[in-house]
């Protein structure tokens, strides 16, 4: 799937989930690309490598992954989110930003998806000290701040 098949198929819920979360769909869209490679890795439709913590009560699957830990690259296997569909993990991963605390001043920056992946990615939300700089060149490559209108 090209990167332009994929924001087809996965802009328009991007920004039904905007419209009722307030988070840019030019973000949701941008960390949905780098997280599964436009669509190409993501075991159990998840596309935004959402771990499964103990209090998750869905479906999982064992995957392998990469994280940056003390600086250093590492291969770990770790339990992931599963979905039955691409809209399951939108709609999730929404959900996972609105519900955690530690993502709340992301919510000062809807109406900026740049400034709200920054945010995101300030708070942890992956371990790729780069992480926020891919987003945004992601947004900016694929024009993906017009979905936020």
């Amino acid at each position: 799937m090209t990167p332009k098949d994929f924001i087809a198929a996965i802009g328009p819920a991007a920004h039904a989930s905007m419209q009722t979360t307030k988070i840019p769909a030019s973000v949701t869209i941008a960390q949905a690309a780098l997280e599964s490679s436009w669509g190409a890795r993501c075991p159990g439709f998840n596309l935004f490598g959402i771990k499964a913590t103990p209090d998750w009560t869905g479906a999982t699957t064992m995957q392998p992954t990469g994280e940056v830990v003390n600086g250093k690259s590492i291969k770990i296997k770790a339990k992931f989110r599963a979905y039955p569909d691409w809209l399951g993990s939108i709609n999730d991963h929404a959900q996972f930003l609105l519900k955690n605390k530690r993502y709340l001043p992301a919510f000062t920056y809807t109406d900026d998806g740049e400034a709200f992946a920054r945010a995101v990615a300030a708070a942890g939300y992956a371990t790729d000290p780069d992480y926020a700089a891919k987003l945004v060149s992601i947004i900016r490559a694929h024009n993906l701040a017009t979905f936020d209108k």
